[in-house]
């Protein structure tokens, strides 16, 4: 009976941490490089708390950096610029910085070697062009990447390669409040092991 419990457990802590992480990660190319990306993005923090950022990848010979305006104003964790494209390795995280639900997030790509700034809301770039990508991230265990969107920049003034892949990263809206499923199976799981030590010590 013991042994039984003991399976029992290693199953339930299986379980546990499969729905903690997701061990996918997307393809994530534009689909349509050479030619400018269409959409308009918007972004808006979806809950209070954190907005996270983790490098992804890059392809550019221009040095860049990440900024985060939030409602219009540089965060102050990001203001000098983070996430550097040349020095930056896969999975390095930082925090850009605070966010209440419903603010609108700007993603800023100060193109060092050009001295340019390029933004995620193609209205502010002097060049009329829109410079990022964005989809939906499953997440990259490997490289301890959440599930979030994902962006790519392209940084040349003017669209260039229309590549959008010179600074990638992907940004999430940290909560400290887990969603109510992980905690239904997390008693769901503590409930069969209690009544399988019950049982074995009944037997």
């Amino acid at each position: 009976m013991m042994k039984n419990s003991l399976r029992l457990t290693a199953v339930f802590v299986a379980l546990w941490f499969g729905l903690l992480s997701n061990t996918r990660a997307d393809a994530i190319p534009y689909p349509a490089s050479g030619a400018e990306d269409s959409t308009q993005y918007t972004f808006t923090a979806t809950t209070t708390g954190e907005i996270g950022a983790y490098f992804y990848n890059q392809s550019a010979s221009y040095t860049n950096t990440l900024s985060l305006l939030v409602n219009g104003v540089i965060t102050p964790e990001s203001s000098a610029g983070v996430l550097n494209n040349h020095t930056s390795s896969i999975g390095d995280f930082v925090s850009l910085g605070f966010v209440h639900a419903g603010d609108v997030l700007t993603f800023q790509l100060n193109v060092i070697t050009t001295g340019n700034t390029l933004y995620s809301d193609s209205t502010l770039n002097a060049d009329g062009v829109n410079h990022v990508y964005s989809t939906s991230f499953s997440g990259d265990t490997a490289h301890g990447i959440p599930t979030g969107t994902y962006v790519g920049f392209e940084d040349i003034y003017g669209g260039g390669d229309f590549d959008y892949n010179d600074e990638t990263f992907v940004f999430t809206n940290i909560s400290a409040v887990p969603e109510p499923e992980t905690y239904a199976m997390l008693l769901a799981g503590l409930g069969l092991i209690i009544l399988t030590v019950r049982r074995s010590r009944i037997a």
